[in-house]
């Protein structure tokens, strides 16, 4: 990747420079309801379970046949609001300029069973055994706006036969977990809407350029909000809320292979307006994650998944920026894993309201250059036990058994990081020089298993730094043997 910006101001000039704003406007194709196709309409009778663990027999009209059948002929669709939800039994397939539109209040609930997303693009490229070629022809100036859309996870252990958000009912993309999957495409709009108790990703975009997400409202969502995989370049996500059960924005350029469908570099991607206050929920949910990493493919070619240019502004309620390496915990570590760890490289947070937290706000295990973070408010000098944390992090999962042989490490404690270029400016109300940034360095724990975590041989750097103006020389500032080593 070329050309980094070591500005704020030059990195949010790139992505919005380059970005198209234009895409994906309204075109001149006739918008038609999709109530013209409802004798396309069929029904069927299965059972929902209530948020009561009550049972509900539901006899529904299946919309799916009927709202493609209108985008096929007319290329844009319009979903009215309605007493009853349009279900569907099958993913809807949107090509280039097709657009699907939906009024604010229309619920658009993926039948129990079907396992499936419920909206994607048509021509999805798989990276899973390489990296996806440069000639994919992706699916261009897609339209989603509007609408409820669940899975109708209605409770956290019930998910109603919707774990995975498949392509398509063969589970022929490996890799796809995603409610709107959008993957290999370019000027992609999705805006507007609500995503509602679903089990995948609220929206897994991946492999693609020059896209808007926007104005989504997450609802007891159970797992990621928007997830990003590489290779994606100049995106736009903006005003997120609500609640989710993991990562409310994830970058991962490298990931767990049975959640993404491509691998690579994310670059010139711009978050603005996360609002996650007031949600209470377990101390992984409602992160920021950035996941670089290595990929190294089955048949010998490596590629480098990095993350740089981008910029996170505006955010409210976050306990924690995740920047950290983390093997497979699902299928194994030794059998997923990023080698080297990743590499991130200007990247900036700006105007950040923290939540209380127990950690760090900023858990970096990653090796960054050039990482700026500025006007954070804390809600006290309590309320955190640092700003930043820099090193490897090594905690015990224990799988819910008493057997320490089935216990695993989550994290790579064994790894070596370095941040170079940090800054840190503006943190009110003022809290002390000892807490901005502490350096952790791993030791093997001679106790383990009796206690946990294992612990590693890895080490934090930080080098070449300016924090709050003052001078990396200061040996009053309990990192200034650190500082000085560069």
């Amino acid at each position: 990747m070329n050309g980094h910006p070591t500005t704020e101001e030059s990195c949010l000039d790139a992505i919005l420079g380059h970005w198209d704003g234009s895409a994906g406007e309204p075109t001149d194709a006739p918008l038609i309801s999709v109530e013209a196709f409802q004798h396309l309409v069929t029904r069927g009778s299965w059972v929902e379970i209530q948020p009561d663990a009550a049972e509900l027999t539901v006899n529904g009209e299946l919309w799916r046949i009927a709202i493609q059948a209108a985008l096929e002929e007319h290329g844009r669709v319009f979903l009215p609001a309605r007493a009853e939800p349009y279900y569907l039994d099958a993913p809807l397939i949107l090509g280039s300029g097709q657009q699907l539109l939906a009024a604010p209040a229309a619920e658009i609930r993926l039948k129990p069973g079907t396992n499936t997303c419920m909206v994607r693009n048509d021509h999805i490229v798989s990276g899973q055994a390489a990296p996806v070629p440069g000639n994919g022809k992706p699916d261009r100036d897609i339209v989603i706006e509007g609408g409820i859309w669940t899975t109708l996870a209605t409770s956290p252990s019930q998910s109603h036969g919707n774990m995975r958000g498949c392509a398509d009912t063969a589970d022929s993309v490996p890799g796809a977990h995603g409610t709107i999957l959008l993957h290999n495409v370019e000027r992609v709009r999705a805006r507007n809407l609500t995503i509602k108790e679903c089990r995948p990703f609220g929206i897994q975009i991946g492999n693609a350029s020059d896209f808007l997400i926007e104005n989504i409202c997450f609802e007891n969502q159970r797992r990621d909000g928007v997830h990003v995989e590489g290779p994606a370049s100049f995106g736009v996500i903006r005003g997120l809320h609500g609640v989710t059960g993991d990562d409310i924005v994830a970058l991962n350029s490298w990931d767990w292979k049975h959640y993404s469908i491509t691998f690579g570099p994310i670059a010139h991607i711009l978050v603005d307006g996360v609002d996650v206050t007031g949600t209470n929920l377990f101390k992984w949910a409602s992160n920021i994650r950035l996941l670089a990493g290595t990929k190294n493919f089955a048949g010998g070619e490596i590629l480098e998944c990095d993350i740089e240019n981008c910029v996170i502004q505006n955010i409210r309620g976050i306990r924690m920026f995740q920047m950290f390496d983390q093997p497979n915990l699902e299928l194994g570590r030794e059998n997923d894993f990023a080698d080297p760890i990743g590499a991130m490289r200007n990247i900036f947070f700006n105007r950040i309201h923290l939540a209380s937290s127990e950690e760090a706000a900023f858990q970096v295990a990653s090796n960054v250059d050039g990482l700026s973070i500025c006007h954070v408010e804390v809600l006290s000098e309590s309320s955190i036990p640092a700003l930043v944390q820099i090193g490897p992090l090594s905690e015990t999962y224990r799988h819910g058994s008493t057997d320490p042989a089935k216990w695993v490490e989550i994290y790579s404690p064994d790894k070596d990081c370095t941040v170079r270029n940090l800054r840190i400016d503006h943190i009110t109300p003022a809290i002390s020089p000892d807490l901005w940034v502490k350096i952790s360095e791993q030791k093997p724990n001679p106790d383990y298993p009796r206690t946990t975590p294992r612990g590693g041989t890895g080490k934090g750097r930080l080098l070449e730094s300016m924090l709050a103006g003052m001078s990396p020389a200061s040996t009053d500032h309990p990192i200034a043997d650190e500082l000085l080593k560069s």
